[in-house]
């Protein structure tokens, strides 16, 4: 061996550290598997490629928040286990990213779909379930419905307001209403609200249905937060309920989105569009409705 190769082999180090890979190249590597398994091919659109970013980015927040709210409660309430990446179920998240990324969901976008993990009682880990948002049930019925209206109009109603509704009889042709605010900045209190499908080129579909405060109530979840819908809670000192105090929240918003929600849950799904990726968001509800999930958690969800 000449001076020149002694050299060489010397400044070349015996063993060449190992790079681990960050979470998000594993993230990014389970859910590229799980598309190319699904598709018969590995490589990802841009759009798709971004989409999976945002899935992680979404996740990893609401991990790091699940886990900070973990660790103030006291020893006795606290789950043992971290809500951390590693004690995630890595196999039923990335089959259910890519379900949740091809029906056109984004977590990026305002009321798409949100992550919400849990713990499975049975497996030990934390799943994370996607519960859509008012907009990402819009889009769901616009993907799949059988007979989507042109434009859906979702209207609280108030005590000044002046609301007349038309319904198709032998005067009139076509379904309807006539809408009126008398005092924009003062409308008084809630009385209920509509919502009114329309067709521009079958108007004899057009469709109105009026909810009262009651029927808005009934929608009202069983654990429905406080800060989201207003009423009592509980106020709590040094981790010791010292007492309850009254939240205004959100209830006209919540209204607005009860009614919202209700207008596409009312368009009927088309049973040829169903395909793997919605029986998969059905599965995810069911599997969500079935867990022991804390009430905390059910009540965050309920505001969504």
């Amino acid at each position: 061996m000449d001076t020149a190769d002694q050299t060489k082999q010397q400044t070349v180090p015996t063993e060449i550290a190992k790079k681990e890979p960050t979470q998000s190249e594993r993230f990014m590597t389970k859910v590229i598997s799980e598309f190319g398994s699904s598709v018969g091919e590995v490589a990802l659109t841009n759009f798709q490629k971004r989409l999976a970013q945002n899935y992680f980015i979404a996740l990893d927040a609401v991990l790091k928040t699940t886990e900070e709210k973990r660790l103030k409660k006291s020893d006795k309430f606290r789950d043992p286990v971290p809500a951390v990446w590693q004690h995630v179920n890595m196999e039923k998240l990335a089959r259910d990213v890519v379900a949740m990324a091809r029906v056109g969901f984004d977590p990026s976008q305002p009321n798409h779909i949100n992550p919400i993990p849990y713990k499975n009682k049975n497996s030990g880990k934390y799943d994370i379930t996607f519960i859509e948002g008012y907009r990402g049930i819009e889009l769901k019925a616009t993907k799949y419905g059988l007979d989507v209206p042109d434009h859906v109009t979702v209207e609280l109603v108030y005590s000044t307001d002046k609301f007349r509704p038309v319904k198709k009889d032998s005067k009139n042709q076509y379904e309807g209403y006539e809408f009126e605010i008398v005092n924009a900045f003062d409308r008084g209190n809630i009385i209920g609200g509509f919502y009114y499908h329309s067709f521009s080129q079958a108007p004899e579909k057009n469709k109105l249905v009026i909810m009262t405060k009651k029927d808005i109530e009934k929608r009202k979840p069983d654990h429905a937060s406080a800060e989201f819908w207003g009423g009592e809670k509980d106020k709590w000192e040094n981790n010791k309920k010292v007492g309850t105090e009254t939240i205004e929240g959100w209830y006209d918003k919540m209204a607005w989105k009860t009614i919202y929600r209700a207008a596409f849950g009312d368009i009927t799904i088309d049973s040829q569009k169903i395909d793997d990726d919605y029986l998969r968001l059905k599965q995810m509800e069911s599997d969500f409705a079935e867990a022991e999930v804390d009430e905390e958690i059910r009540a965050n969800v309920m505001g969504l």
